[in-house]
């Protein structure tokens, strides 16, 4: 592990922001109370997944300082840049949880979640079970979030924007908003919300000429969910670096 990597693992370790649970055979997980113990108010808390950089969770905790923002990734030499941030500029609306997204259950409470977000992440065209919008995750997101709470997903990918539309469907969960390209869509509250950040990669693939997927839905408490099965042409392109 190179020096870089190191100095920013030990800023983490002392930043009051981040809370550090990587889960390992033999753990046992520490649930927290956020609501009491860390954000200290009632105000609802809306999770990040696979937050990387943290732009979008220091973003929202600046435009929206009436709610909680909470990004979850298990990289911690990515999320530092976003903790870094929000340490200096004082938000106290924001943290971070450095943990395995799967394990979600192990350190919320039932209903203590209000929203979900999902911006960008791997479409993981090849296993199911990676994707952050399959069952596989549906039912671990269901244990933490409230009752109809809403799960958001901002895409340039095809492939997972058809599957994640096909999985709501399939599972006849209520939709919210459901647009093939954000930018060109009606004005609604949700969608501007959608729309008011752009992250780094975002920008990328609006340069590209691609265009920005986005559906929200509602995740009630439903027994049995049901995986799709469709084919779904893959994706032909791939993300550039932030160096290049």
């Amino acid at each position: 592990m190179g020096k870089g990597k190191l100095a920013k693992f030990a800023d983490m370790a002392s930043n009051p922001l981040v809370v550090e649970r990587p889960f390992r055979p033999g753990d046992t997980p520490e649930r927290i109370d956020w609501h009491k113990d860390f954000f200290k108010n009632d105000n609802p808390i809306i999770l990040e997944l696979g937050c990387g950089r943290g732009e979008y969770t220091v973003g929202m905790g600046r435009l929206y300082p009436q709610n909680n923002y909470l990004g979850v990734d298990i990289k911690g030499a990515r999320m530092w840049a976003g903790a870094k941030q929000a340490e200096t500029e004082g938000i106290s609306n924001v943290a971070f949880l450095r943990t395995n997204i799967e394990m979600l259950c192990r350190f919320f409470a039932q209903d203590e979640v209000d929203e979900i977000w999902i911006t960008f992440p791997d479409p993981q065209m090849k296993k199911v079970t990676k994707r952050l919008t399959s069952t596989y995750f549906m039912e671990r997101y269901r244990q933490v979030l409230r009752p109809d709470g809403m799960i958001h997903l901002k895409t340039d990918s095809p492939f997972l924007y058809t599957y994640t539309e096909a999985m709501v469907l399939e599972n006849n969960y209520p939709i919210v908003v459901n647009t093939n390209n954000l930018y060109e869509a009606d004005a609604s509250p949700k969608i501007e919300e959608a729309r008011c950040l752009q992250t780094h990669y975002e920008k990328q693939w609006l340069d590209r000429g691609l265009t920005i997927k986005y559906i929200t839905w509602k995740l009630p408490q439903i027994i049995s969910l049901i995986e799709p099965d469709i084919e779904i042409e893959k994706d032909d392109y791939r993300s550039y670096g932030r160096n290049y």
